[in-house]
């Protein structure tokens, strides 16, 4: 059985430097603590952190109701943002229990947490099927995520709109295309690694990310607050150029938007998201159970079928022509660029700040 909260109670530092006390009356609500702030005996109630949305209903009906819920385990979703939720995890931190359970999470967006402390180091003996985990994403003792989904950043195009197949990353700058060019704001730092890519730097050269960034404004690219946004800008055809997640463009072309795909020459930017455990979390064998029941090969496939992300463990089969669509060919593979994480861990606000006050002003 799987529940949503209803408008989650964002914590801010503020409130836990009062004591903690909006945290404390969040976990009393959810059943964790009781009036007095002591742990209840410990139950079946597991919360996961996640983002809302298809990923939070696809969660439950591939994990949580048929792997989680015949064993007894009650999942409560607490659907926010990536930022909000680590806001409240930092929040919590003083607590001797925090409200969550699970956080999903990108690998790019654990830096920070992992250097306060703040996440709980795996024990893989503690979910077993954590010995079937691709190499590239394998998990030992000394790792803070264990991965769930992958995919990488490719260029997408309307054949109607952009008439000559795009090659690599650096073909949104070409002028022929000014107008037709969509970036996604809440995206901004895989964008900002990607222009990096497309000025022949790493994915950590913010100078020559910068630079490009504002050759990219002179040409007015449309700025999509989401990913969603962005979807309806290629289905009107308002936009015909874009980079986007391999996994989202399959689904875009499963809802009948006339996109086509390219693996950059330039580069393939991956995606990883997971789920780590805060280190005050209340139930940590219902976390290590459902970090478990991800991994299963039947939870992994259905995500594969239903968002067009790769399964990261050996063991997931996918039917070839859907494998296709949504994963590598060996020559792309080639191509793959993981981010820079201590880039992205140090350099974070500096970013952020470009992207709104020079390159979206």
């Amino acid at each position: 059985m799987t529940k949503r909260l209803g408008t989650p109670t964002i914590i801010t530092r503020r409130d836990a430097l009062k004591g903690g006390a909006a945290a404390v009356a969040g976990a009393s609500a959810l059943g964790i603590f009781g009036p007095t702030g002591q742990a209840l005996a410990q139950n079946k109630k597991v919360v996961l952190g996640t983002w809302g949305g298809d990923y939070s209903k696809l969660l439950a009906k591939n994990i949580s109701t048929p792997l989680m819920a015949p064993k007894g385990w009650e999942m409560v979703h607490d659907d926010l943002g990536s930022q909000q939720r680590k806001t409240k995890v930092q929040a919590e931190a003083r607590l001797p229990k925090g409200t969550s359970d699970i956080q999903a999470l990108a690998d790019t967006d654990i830096g920070e947490l992992t250097q306060l402390g703040l996440l709980e180091k795996l024990d893989p003996s503690k979910f077993p099927n954590s010995k079937n985990i691709l190499k590239n994403f394998s998990v030992d003792k000394g790792s803070y995520i264990s991965p769930h989904i992958y995919s990488g950043k490719v260029v997408l195009y309307n054949p109607k709109m952009i008439p000559t197949p795009p090659t690599k990353i650096a073909d949104l700058w070409d002028p022929k295309h000014q107008g037709k060019v969509g970036v996604i704001d809440i995206q901004f730092n895989y964008t900002t690694m990607a222009a990096a890519l497309a000025g022949g730097g790493k994915t950590g050269d913010f100078e020559t990310a910068k630079k490009m960034l504002l050759e990219l404004k002179k040409l007015k690219p449309r700025i999509y607050p989401t990913n969603e946004a962005l979807a309806q800008g290629l289905k009107t055809e308002e936009i015909g150029l874009c980079i986007m997640w391999k996994a989202r463009a399959v689904q875009w072309q499963n809802a009948g938007i006339p996109v086509q795909t390219v693996a950059p020459k330039d580069g393939i930017i991956t995606y990883m998201s997971g789920f780590t455990i805060p280190k005050n979390a209340p139930n940590k064998e219902g976390a290590y159970a459902f970090l478990n029941a991800a991994l299963e090969p039947s939870a992994q496939e259905a995500f594969a079928v239903d968002m067009g992300y790769n399964p990261v463990v050996s063991n997931a089969k996918v039917a070839p022509d859907l494998r296709k669509r949504i994963g590598f060919s060996e020559e792309e593979a080639a191509l793959l660029v993981n981010p820079d994480l201590e880039f992205l861990t140090k350099k974070g606000p500096d970013l952020r700040d470009f992207w709104d006050k020079q390159f979206k002003a």
